[in-house]
């Protein structure tokens, strides 16, 4: 993967975590949903068919969702 790539993707995840966050905070989507879409996502690229760099480019995309999900990273902040 390119640096250009990993900066994108570090980006990506970045600001669809500040998304959550602040849909969360406005009262618009409850943790429980956060976690669900998040448990989604994981699953699509659990679910993906293959070999070679791409499908392990989706593991790892996964394992990383499912580590976000344990660490309940977009739930512990506290209500407004």
């Amino acid at each position: 993967m390119s640096s250009t790539s990993g900066a994108a993707g570090l980006a990506a995840l970045s600001i669809c975590e500040s998304l959550l966050l602040a849909l969360t905070d406005r009262g618009l989507l409850p943790g429980h949903e956060v976690a669900g879409v998040l448990r989604d996502a994981a699953a699509t690229h659990e679910n993906t068919q293959g070999a070679g760099p791409e499908a392990e480019m989706h593991r790892a995309a996964a394992a990383l969702i499912n580590t976000i999900i344990a660490a309940e990273t977009p739930l512990r902040r506290p209500s407004p």
